[in-house]
């Protein structure tokens, strides 16, 4: 139970609260933001709007994606033409070097065969023999011409029969060998043009679609995050005003709460004379411990941080964020904690002084300990079961009469 004058030491700490409020920078850290429910409409609102956004980019990105993929198609299909193009005109230029290399062989063979007509024609005039129809034979206007004339072979003897027949079908050879390669060339290397042509076509198209996915991709990865950013602030506002809500209640139970649980009586335990922190060091272990609580972080015998914590090391890993370090703030017990902070009065308490709570009363015996927040309320590592909590510093009993100002 409390002491005889506990009642009127309450009333003195709701006044002296009240009082504190001009502490801006100090109680402003035990109390969230309450954004209003217009604010949270109309972040939704603007949350609504990027959603709209997003699912337009989609499906521009989706049509654009469409249309590349056919594109892409069209690029590949292109490409298969041209490489067949290609491997089809290093046929036609194999055939076109064959052919001129037959080419020229025939026509050295209807070299051959003149050199051997002219020294008949030769041999015939040394030897008054007729050549007349090798002469006419000569004078023939082409392998048609050549071929209407063959009958006269059949009065010229096997030699020159021979002879003759040679050079019609070298001639003949020659003229068709040079006309194919010459037209196989020319046929292949039109239609490698015309598929390389295509091909570029095709290429130019499908590079430029890509330039269209790849800004209207840039466009939804911008309105995807703006999207998480308004999404994020939305959710953010909602948690701040239920967080703040809470407080708001505990706060109100904080002030109401009747002497049920035991406060020990003063039995004039002392502690350091002097302090380590200044205002700056304990709005920052405050806030450090309201992130954590606000985190729903599990509460681990031993544990100081940062996935989870006990009591003591919560006040800790608290302290040393703000800047004590040791060997001026180690991770000690709560009873330690006790003896090496300056007790302060119920009615001097400001956030960030420590609040402890004992068994029966006595130093060694403190089991817990919380950092305060402001209006009654504290930051702690309350159990396995509980874990981090904010609440009301009447809600544990065996509350020490005085905090530790560290």
């Amino acid at each position: 139970m409390f002491f005889a004058s506990s009642r009127k030491s309450m009333s003195a700490v709701i006044a002296i609260s009240i009082a504190l409020s001009v502490f801006a920078s100090d109680v402003a850290l035990s109390k969230t933001p309450k954004p209003t429910k217009a604010q949270i409409k109309a972040a939704k609102a603007v949350e609504d709007a990027k959603t709209e956004a997003a699912k337009r980019a989609a499906g521009q990105l989706k049509i654009a994606t469409k249309t590349l993929n056919q594109l892409t198609a069209v690029a590949q299909e292109a490409q298969a033409k041209y490489n067949v193009a290609l491997n089809e005109l290093g046929v036609a230029k194999r055939k076109a070097v064959k052919a001129a290399n037959h080419a020229a062989k025939t026509q050295a063979e209807v070299s051959k065969t003149t050199r051997v007509i002219g020294r008949m024609a030769s041999n015939a005039y040394k030897l008054g023999g007729d050549f007349t129809n090798i002469n006419v034979l000569l004078s023939a206007n082409g392998p048609q011409d050549l071929v209407d004339q063959l009958t006269t072979l059949d009065k010229i003897g096997d030699t020159n029969a021979v002879a003759l027949k040679r050079f019609k079908f070298a001639e003949v050879a020659a003229s068709i060998a040079k006309k194919e390669a010459d037209r196989t060339k020319v046929v292949q290397e039109r239609a490698t043009a015309k598929v390389a042509d295509a091909k570029k076509v095709a290429d130019v198209a499908k590079a430029e679609q890509q330039k269209e996915v790849d800004k209207l991709r840039a466009v939804q990865n911008k309105i995807a995050i703006q999207l998480a950013t308004a999404k994020n602030f939305r959710v953010s506002l909602e948690e701040q005003r239920q967080l703040a809500l809470l407080e708001e209640a505990n706060a109100a139970i904080a002030s109401k709460t009747p002497n049920q649980f035991k406060v020990w009586p003063d039995k004039g335990f002392t502690g350091r004379s002097t302090i380590r922190s200044t205002r700056a060091i304990r709005t920052k272990a405050v806030k450090y411990a309201k992130k954590q609580v606000q985190a729903r972080k599990p509460y681990v015998w031993g544990a100081q941080g940062p996935s989870s914590f006990d009591c003591s090391g919560l006040v800790y890993a608290a302290y040393k964020k703000a800047g004590l370090g040791w060997p001026a703030w180690g991770r000690l017990n709560a009873a330690l904690y006790f003896v090496a902070t300056k007790r302060v009065a119920f009615s001097e308490l400001i956030p960030g002084d420590l609040l402890f709570y004992s068994y029966d009363g006595s130093v060694q015996n403190i089991h817990h300990i919380t950092i305060y927040a402001g209006d009654g309320m504290m930051w702690e590592a309350n159990s396995r079961n509980a874990g981090l909590l904010y609440s009301n510093m009447y809600g544990i009993k065996g509350l020490m009469p005085s905090g530790g100002r560290v």
